[in-house]
């Protein structure tokens, strides 16, 4: 006859694999939300770019009939109900606000000054047009990111903060 003998069997995991495991996700877990968080944020940049370039579009339209350009969203067929009669706009999904500034300089100027409503004139024959991210929001954490501006003859900017720094066209706003 044989004896089978009467061993102690496990049943789960031992500590150190599940200590392994916790380790492991944590890994993943530390790559895959700033990844994450960096394509959500490109992905606002993206949205924010759009309504820049169709609100400069909005403005050699208006310019087109009226040879001059405008601050008024209403002016611009902003008539949406969450809409402010003056500008910044909000877009992106309330991450970023957009100004149409006309009488402002354009070419090298727009890449030293933010481009801001109150101190520009009410029409003019010239515009820059910007995207800033909304104070306290987390589009405002994207350090490299923080402007994006075109002014009437169609050059682009873009700047590492809300006009001042680097110009980062080519790295944040592609």
């Amino acid at each position: 006859m044989t004896r089978i003998s009467a061993g102690r069997q496990s049943a789960g995991f031992t500590l150190i694999e599940l200590m392994i495991v916790v380790v492991v996700a944590s890994i993943l877990f530390a790559i895959a939300v700033p990844t994450y968080q960096s394509q959500i944020r490109q992905s606002r940049r993206t949205d924010a770019k759009t309504a820049v370039l169709d609100l400069a579009a909005r403005e050699a339209k208006y310019f087109s009939l009226n040879n001059t350009y405008t601050n008024s969203p209403a002016n611009l067929g902003y008539v949406a109900a969450s809409s402010t009669a003056s500008f910044p706009q909000l877009v992106g999904s309330g991450y970023y606000d957009i100004y149409a500034c006309p009488g402002t300089a354009v070419g090298g100027a727009a890449t030293t000054t933010a481009c801001d409503a109150a101190s520009a004139t009410a029409t003019g024959s010239s515009f820059i047009v910007a995207a800033v991210p909304v104070t306290g929001t987390s589009q405002a954490k994207d350090a490299q990111c923080q402007y994006y501006a075109v002014d009437n003859t169609g050059t682009q900017f873009a700047s590492s903060t809300t006009g001042i720094g680097a110009v980062t066209t080519s790295t944040c706003w592609q």
